[in-house]
């Protein structure tokens, strides 16, 4: 059983992108973010070509998210009910017994402008809802782009990015009172290589370099993370033409980790 995030930077541009990675690797249930495209658009029929049924929430342009699953998707919910917010940034679906939730949080900008305030209270409503659907659904994975390196080893250069946006202390701090509910990184319950990293800037040879952050997680409930045998970040799609500037990270989970009804 495999739980993955990717945030694709628009369906639209690299639909063959995510085709041909879900051929090569056929995970249980992908949470895509920043699809860009507005529902009517959605390539429904193209995923299910290839065995996905697919819930997704879009709007022209920005955002956009969608789940995949190659099992049946049921009481899907959109968007935050604690959160009014015209971008569509969240999606929740129950699959195999486990409750799905796929999240792309705000960039924020910076410290002080109006989209990191916009940001810190989307935070503080993510955890307030979460918190409930954990109440209701002990089996909860939380996956995708979270815009946040929540540790120093998650960021290439520390003192560099130390106040600037993805790695300042009030995101770190969400990040951790999230985790706080019961959440725990998938990617860190293994002994993982150094300078691992799910983002490259397109800019100034970056992934090249290796010049990047962590900043896409799947954080699972206590009850899910005991049936996790495996995480990693798949970085060979960075490679690709026209790449996503993110990396899909992957969670293997063991069967006892899926339940029916």
């Amino acid at each position: 059983m495999k739980i993955a995030t990717w945030n694709v930077n628009s369906l639209k541009v690299r639909l063959q992108h995510l085709l041909a990675w879900l051929e090569a690797n056929p995970v249980d249930v992908l949470c895509v973010q920043e699809t860009k495209l507005t529902d009517d658009r959605f390539p429904a029929a193209e995923l299910k070509a290839i065995g996905y049924e697919a819930a997704f929430s879009g709007q022209k342009t920005y955002n956009g998210v969608a789940i995949l699953s190659r099992h049946p998707i049921e009481s899907v919910q959109k968007n935050n009910p604690l959160f009014a917010d015209e971008q569509q940034r969240i999606l929740a679906a129950t699959i195999g017994g486990m409750r799905i939730v796929c999240a792309y949080m705000p960039n924020g900008q910076e410290i002080g402008s109006d989209k990191f305030a916009y940001k810190m209270a989307w935070l503080d409503a993510l955890r307030a809802w979460i918190a409930d659907e954990m109440r209701a659904h002990p089996r909860l994975a939380l996956l995708g782009d979270y815009n946040i390196a929540p540790e120093a080893r998650d960021v290439h250069d520390p003192a560099e990015w130390e106040h600037r946006i993805h790695f300042t202390a009030p995101e770190r701090a969400q990040m951790a009172a999230l985790m706080e509910l019961g959440l725990l990184d998938a990617f860190r319950l293994f002994a993982q290589p150094e300078k691992q990293y799910s983002w490259w800037d397109y800019r100034q040879m970056a992934f090249r370099r290796n010049r990047g952050l962590r900043i896409d997680h799947i954080l699972l409930s206590r009850e899910l993370a005991a049936h996790c045998t495996a995480c990693g970040i798949d970085r060979e799609t960075r490679k690709w033409e026209q790449p996503s500037d993110h990396a899909p990270v992957v969670a293997t989970l063991d069967s006892g980790a899926l339940l029916q009804g």
